[in-house]
């Protein structure tokens, strides 16, 4: 073998992870410790959404949602046993939390310091993109200038004292989710680096900014054109030097690299015969680890069911025998880029560069990240739009889905079921823990933590030390978010749905008479509310729902994400409407839409019909079917305009109000 068809030597693999976390801390404490048993070389770890939004367990709006897409962690004694037994100094763990990111990592601080860890030597990264929850996953606190504030207040705390530590993971994964195209992760994603490198200049010496630069990373996604992701990920590599080396005069190519994780993209992958989900699993992780020049530096890849539902351990076990079959037993680690010279790879890459730098031009003019919000969250919503029309035109092939869709039934479905269900008990032992946890701490020294924390955040000092104080002194995750709430306010993030019809037109026109027709008999237009209950931020399908329905002359009313059940019924009431449509992919669906049905009764609207989308199992289906809810409609559904004439029909059938 020659020096030019191999390297010198070998190259280490990508740390391994699987994305985890569920019903409570000691339960994914031994998820944890098992996977590392299987050769994980990394944690990542998956909050729930009440950690996630800064709300306790006993909150509200946390009703239905502990422990359901990530583990609950509501103060000191949770992070303790979520880190049971795992050596946190000689770990690398990664921490998919935004909103409350400082207060996570003063918990996983104090837990460290308990351990006697030598806090400089820990590895690992907060998320700590806002910017991409205002876009795309919802889970945001804040209003946009005060949440960069604690983004680079944690930046500006780790140069100091974490010097190993990545504290802050731009991510554009989730903008792929809502449907960005690659020449919008990219702008989007450097734009929101940008915006953070701009602040954190004011924070940290001249001398320091370099190596604080060299710490921030990406969080990417990677989706089933794995050609054209291979070349958005060399592009992400080329602009990023180009952005630092012009825009921020950062000399050292060291600080200069392109650092970043991968979850490959589960947007892509199907309800229906979720076997194949495997192969686009494998086809996606390609796409980052192929080219040296752009390999992932950590990987973590989605099960074969989770468009099901929670994957089970098992299903966790496949995913990461595929990184370790390709980082172990094929050659690629023993060889240069393979895609260096190729013109064709090369055409892309320049194509995908002049794309994203033309985007990031537009939000420059714009003032930024920051000032641009509206502009993104518009165009995301429009190429999602676009993704789905071509899926339904049959423009974009999906196999299993509108090719192909006749199939033999799916072994790994049968039997104890193809998902994980989290246990229904979980939520109170929860609770009553967190509720002896405030009883037995010292009140006198939590309220001092407290009101320490109200100063920091009123007088601009760095959040970090305060949190951390916080932390030790036994406050909760819901104290700490209340702080930040009365300190900065609250923020409603743009839905993207504007108001006025797109000029989409292929195959509305019979959605479109029926609509009129039905409006004609109302007396009215159509009213149809759409909902997002609970805390579930993911509000692409919400957003899509709304838009079509808009398009096809519906008179629509969304408001967004984060509403209680009462706060829809009285909007379902107050707009007069004619059919009510709630979106809820945390698997939350059962306690939620129980308590909607109860106070739609209370209110005398038991005549509108209720519609249910998002990730729900037959049997919960048939269980909402049977308590009231008129159609339930799962990933498979994805014609839109079938959508539509359903909900006309429904509308056209329903009862007329008591008088």
């Amino acid at each position: 073998m020659t020096a030019q068809e191999t390297t010198a030597q070998k190259e280490q693999p990508w740390l391994f992870r699987t994305y985890a976390g569920h019903s409570t801390a000691a339960a994914s404490n031994a998820l944890y410790r098992t996977n590392l048993a299987k050769g994980q070389t990394g944690l990542s770890v998956a909050f729930d959404l009440p950690t996630q939004t800064g709300y306790d367990s006993d909150h509200e709006l946390s009703k239905g949602e502990v422990g359901k897409v990530g583990v609950p962690v509501c103060h000191l004694g949770d992070m303790r046993a979520l880190f049971k037994d795992i050596p946190l100094e000689q770990m690398n763990t990664s921490m998919t939390i935004n909103a409350t990111a400082p207060w996570l990592l003063a918990l996983y601080i104090a837990v460290a310091e308990e351990q006697g860890a030598d806090i400089t030597a820990l590895q690992g990264t907060v998320q700590n993109d806002i910017i991409k929850e205002y876009l795309s996953r919802g889970t945001y606190i804040a209003p946009p200038k005060p949440s960069l504030r604690m983004i680079t207040d944690v930046a500006a705390y780790t140069q100091k004292h974490l010097p190993k530590w990545n504290p802050m993971n731009v991510c554009s994964y989730h903008l792929q989710e809502a449907g960005a195209t690659p020449e919008q992760e990219l702008a989007f994603a450097l734009a929101t680096a940008c915006a953070v490198l701009d602040d954190l200049k004011g924070k940290v010496s001249a001398a320091d900014f370099p190596n604080m630069v060299g710490r921030i990373s990406f969080f990417v996604n990677a989706g089933i054109r794995f050609v054209t992701e291979l070349c958005k990920m060399r592009a992400f590599v080329d602009l990023w030097d180009e952005i630092l080396s012009d825009r921020y005069g950062i000399a050292d190519a060291k600080y200069r690299r392109f650092r970043y994780g991968v979850q490959v993209n589960s947007l892509g992958l199907t309800e229906q015969q979720p076997e194949n989900n495997v192969y686009r699993i494998l086809l996606e992780m390609l796409a980052v680890t192929l080219s040296k020049k752009a390999r992932a530096r950590a990987v973590q890849l989605p099960a074969w069911n989770e468009a099901l539902g929670l994957p089970r351990p098992w299903d966790q076990q496949w995913s990461l025998r595929m990184q370790q079959i390709l980082a172990y037993e094929t050659d690629l680690l023993e060889y240069d880029d393979l895609f260096d010279g190729n013109p064709a790879i090369d055409r892309k890459v320049s194509a995908l560069k002049d794309g994203a730098r033309a985007e990031l031009a537009q939000i420059d003019a714009m003032g930024g990240a920051v000032a641009a919000i509206d502009y993104m969250k518009g165009r995301l919503v429009e190429a999602n739009a676009e993704r789905i029309g071509k899926i339904e035109a049959k423009e974009t092939v999906v196999v299993g889905v509108n090719r192909w869709t006749e199939a033999a039934p799916s072994p790994l479905t049968a039997g104890d079921g193809a998902i994980m269900v989290v246990d229904a008990a979980a939520e109170a032992d929860q609770i009553a823990r967190l509720r002896d946890w405030r009883a037995t701490r010292d009140e006198a020294r939590v309220n001092a933590a407290l009101a320490a924390l109200r100063q920091a955040a009123a007088s601009g000092e760095n959040i970090m030390p305060a949190s951390i104080a916080a932390a030790k002194a036994g406050c909760t995750t819901g104290e700490w978010g209340a702080m930040v709430r009365s300190a900065f306010g609250e923020y409603r993030a743009p839905t993207g749905v504007s108001r006025s019809p797109s000029n989409r037109t292929e195959g509305l026109e019979p959605v479109r008479e029926a609509v009129d027709a039905v409006s004609s008999k109302l007396g009215r237009r159509l009213k149809f509310l759409v909902g997002k209950p609970g805390l579930d931020g993911h509000s692409n399908g919400a957003e899509q729902i709304a838009a079509r329905a808009r398009d096809v002359g519906m008179d629509i009313h969304y408001d967004g994400i984060r509403l209680t059940p009462a706060e829809i019924v009285s909007a379902a009431a107050d707009q007069e409407a004619h059919v009510v449509g709630l979106s809820i992919l945390s698997g939350s669906h059962i306690p939620l839409i129980t308590e909607t049905l109860d106070r739609m009764r209370q209110a005398g609207l038991d005549h509108v019909p209720l519609v249910v989308g998002g990730i729900i199992p037959e049997d919960d289906a048939a269980k909402l079917r049977a308590m009231g809810v008129a159609a339930v409609y799962t990933p498979k559904d994805f014609e839109l305009n079938r959508i539509m004439l359903d909900i006309v029909a429904l509308v056209d059938q329903a009862p007329l109000a008591a008088e």
